[in-house]
């Protein structure tokens, strides 16, 4: 069924866990995860909701009160406007102060709605309505920021973990930057490119942005990179905040390949009041890892979601890798209906290698046995995707996509 009438109806999960003692729930990824009134509500029922408190949820949920919050924290900000006031001339007058192009983002928003680019000062009025309507549609709020359109941006996320006792951490960074309609099609880690006086300056930056709302658990803090140098000068890379995510994400595997941490048992043990597993200095990298959603979408049609039985569902022979080396983690089985109800994301691929070409050649060996037969998939896009020039050579950007489909 739709959402509103299945997974969003959170007090069946909370019945399902009286029923059967469960002392805690684990939201996922999805849905339920970023939800400050299903966390309360579980404490309410005194249950443990295995992510960060309401409050966190809540100061990180409207993305213009989490930047003015970061902005008191020192975290480095995108030039723009995140104030209150909404009158339309007024947003005009900020878009013509920061300069074009600019973004007009739903404060509410996220997976890539209300979201708009506006390249010049008499387009911004329709740009905002345009806006403005998809964002009480989709979030029931329209208020709105401006930014400055970061040109050749990178997206890097940095993954933080905070206990109860006040420990905070960093597990390096994720690039997601090759996306599809705003939303990520291929992570890595580490991000290619990225200084070691980066990485720092960056994961710090991530700490003190989950301190300031008292961070408990897995989170994700995302910036935006500037790469005015270019993409082969990454000492001249400056990063922003984006947003922060308050919950494990989708791409959290690489993370786990690269570190040899299990993030769900952290989460686990920070929930039950542990303190976490490791301090800051005893966290390394080694080797690199990528992961490649697989969707039910048709690539050469805008990327629309496919819909259809799942006839033929062959994953790669994991043990004709090393073991670790590559990692499926998916929810369905031959036979399966994909419905048009939820994300189309069939399953997720992970790969390790001990370079970033040994994983890429993994991964395109791992794809290369992937079989999905019954509807339009992206399995073959991918393959193409990190086949290219651009990719295969860590010139990454946002538009990476778009350029090469038009290649």
């Amino acid at each position: 069924a739709s959402p509103k009438d299945s997974y969003l109806r959170w007090e069946r999960i909370l019945e399902a866990a009286k029923a059967t003692g469960a002392q805690a729930i684990h939201p996922g990824y999805g849905f339920l995860s970023e939800n400050e009134e299903f966390a309360q509500a579980c404490a309410d029922a005194g249950l443990v909701f295995i992510g960060p408190p309401p409050s966190a949820i809540r100061a990180m949920g409207l993305k213009a009160a989490s930047k003015q919050l970061m902005e008191k924290a020192g975290v480095p900000l995108v030039p723009g406007y995140h104030g209150a006031d909404q009158d339309p001339q007024l947003l005009q007058r900020e878009a013509d102060r920061i300069g074009y192009p600019v973004l007009i983002k739903a404060s509410a928003g996220g997976g890539g709605k209300g979201m708009r680019l506006v390249e010049r000062s008499e387009d911004f009025a329709a740009a905002l309505a345009s806006c403005q309507r998809e964002a009480i549609n989709s979030f029931g709020d329209d208020a709105v920021l401006v930014e400055k359109y970061v040109l050749r941006p990178r997206h890097i996320e940095i993954q933080v973990f905070g206990d109860t006792q006040g420990n905070c951490v960093y597990l390096f960074e994720r690039d997601c930057s090759v996306q599809r309609r705003h939303q990520k099609v291929l992570e890595e880690s580490p991000a290619p490119g990225m200084t070691p006086a980066l990485r720092q300056k960056m994961g710090e930056a991530a700490v003190a942005a989950a301190q300031a709302v008292n961070y408990v658990g897995a989170g994700t803090v995302e910036f935006i990179v500037e790469q005015p140098g270019g993409y082969d000068q990454p000492e001249a890379m400056k990063f922003y905040f984006m947003e922060m995510n308050t919950r494990l994400q989708v791409e959290h595997p690489v993370t786990e390949a690269i570190t040899g941490e299990d993030l769900v048992d952290w989460q686990l043990r920070v929930a039950s009041g542990l303190p976490l597993p490791k301090r800051q200095d005893e966290l390394r990298i080694t080797g690199h890892a990528i992961e490649a959603r697989i969707c039910a979408e048709n690539p050469d049609n805008g990327f629309l979601p496919a819909t259809g039985t799942l006839h033929v569902y062959r994953k790669p022979d994991c043990a004709s890798f090393h073991v670790g080396d590559v990692r499926v983690d998916d929810g369905v089985r031959e036979g399966d209906a994909i419905s048009p109800f939820y994300d189309s994301m069939i399953a997720k691929l992970i790969v390790h290698g001990d370079t970033r070409e040994q994983a890429l050649a993994r991964l395109d060996a791992a794809l290369a046995e992937t079989r999905i037969v019954g509807l339009a998939t992206n399995v073959q896009f991918l393959r193409q995707v990190i086949a290219s020039d651009a990719f295969a050579t860590a010139k990454l950007d946002t538009a990476l996509i778009e350029r090469e489909k038009t290649r």
